[in-house]
């Protein structure tokens, strides 16, 4: 991190001694501008400069330090904020290759000093993970085969490194998308990592497991089958997903043709389908139960929330808007209820900020729900080493509490 609350109180006890200095002895003090220089010890230099406001400092998610982790691979790390900024494998509104670069910057109130979680009883921040942001993937905007390969690539190099906690036997990677197409290659990469297929739970308003038939066109080609509606078809086809254990969830799309052939060819694909008309009747506390019942808590998981699974109305700045979705409060409660998920890796995509209100509200979405996720990885791992939290919890009003 780049400043710490230890930082923060000794830059608040030396204004403090500076004030009590200069109301006692201004009249005899040397103006400092006139005094001779002296170069201050660098532990000096970090207690001064160190901290950062939430409005000041480089543009790094959560004002983590920043290390172009693909080329420094001497820098360990436990988990990864990981840039994907890809976007020519859409078929409607591009613009999400601004979108690690709009969450970043909506993420800039996080702080370590004001970082703690209070429904987990823990800082992410300041816990035992070393989180870093390593930076972007600097794919191609001119051919998707190539931008694919470098995005594999970059998730082969990233999740083969040795973590720095001895308690994880891999680092772990959330994304900041981009289009869903970088889902492909992270999937690609798990596997590789893992050995096995991975779970998926798909937070979207839309299915992504489109054959990619459904998309018509008189000049097809393979290439064209690879695009961010398509991505788990493809995933599936080559044994990425554990078939029988993935879901999705927030689902409103229109479907092709006249039948219910995108459900049987999802059906086929193993895909639990939660609605976003199901939270009417079964209430997060629902869904929350439905999807781990699904996955269990065991089965390595990639987590993708494709920011559309929310609602225009509080999140327009996507590529794909359907009325009709969820609110970033649901969003968030059942994240929160699914803490217990033992995730691999995560993605954050398709926040395209041109499209978003003066107010930034769905980079904002976008960076809780990584703070959201980054809390439960992080709250995962105190359990994984025999610990529930490092705080005890409390609801809003302070209470002690058993549950989330």
């Amino acid at each position: 991190m780049k400043f710490s609350l230890t930082t923060a109180l000794l830059v608040g006890c030396g204004l403090a001694t500076a004030h009590q200095h200069h109301s006692h002895g201004s009249e005899q003090e040397v103006p400092l501008h006139e005094q001779e220089f002296k170069q201050d010890t660098l532990e000096e230099l970090e207690r001064k400069w160190t901290f950062e406001w939430g409005y000041s400092g480089v543009n790094s998610f959560a004002h983590l330090e920043h290390v172009k982790c693909l080329t420094s691979p001497e820098t360990l790390f436990d988990i990864a904020v990981l840039g994907v900024p890809f976007d020519t494998a859409v078929t409607y509104r591009p613009g999400a290759r601004f979108g690690p670069r709009a969450i970043r910057a909506a993420s800039a109130r996080q702080t370590s000093f004001r970082g703690f979680n209070a429904r987990a009883g823990i800082n992410p921040y300041m816990s035992w993970a070393s989180i870093l942001d390593c930076g972007d993937i600097p794919t191609t905007p001119f051919d998707n085969a190539v931008a694919l390969t470098q995005m594999t690539t970059a998730y082969l190099e990233l999740g083969h490194r040795k973590p720095l906690s001895s308690s994880l036997t891999h680092p772990k990677i959330i994304s900041l998308g981009g289009d869903h197409s970088l889902a492909l290659a992270a999937l690609r990469g798990l596997k590789n990592v893992y050995k096995a297929p991975i779970a998926v739970l798909h937070f979207d308003a839309h299915l992504d497991t489109w054959h990619p038939a459904k998309y018509p066109s008189p000049w097809p080609s393979k290439q064209a089958e690879f695009n961010h509606g398509s991505m788990f078809w493809i995933a599936s086809n080559e044994g990425l997903i554990l078939n029988g254990s993935s879901v999705h969830a927030g689902l409103r799309t229109r479907l092709s043709g006249g039948d219910w052939g995108d459900y049987e060819d999802d059906d086929t694909q193993g895909f639990l389908r939660i609605s976003s008309d199901d939270i009417d009747d079964l209430g997060t506390a629902g869904i929350i139960s439905s999807i781990l019942s699904r996955i269990g808590t065991e089965t390595p998981v990639y987590l993708s929330v494709d920011i559309d699974v929310l609602d225009p109305g509080l999140a327009p700045g996507t590529g794909t808007p359907e009325a009709g979705g969820w609110t970033s409060r649901e969003l968030i409660r059942i994240l929160r209820g699914i803490e217990g998920l033992n995730v691999v890796g995560a993605d954050i995509v398709e926040v395209a900020p041109a499209y978003d209100g003066v107010g930034e509200q769905t980079a904002l979405a976008g960076a809780q729900v990584a703070y959201e996720i980054l809390t439960s990885i992080v709250k995962r791992g105190l359990v994984d080493m025999g610990k529930v939290s490092e705080v005890e919890g409390r609801d809003a009003r302070g209470r002690v509490k058993d549950e989330l």
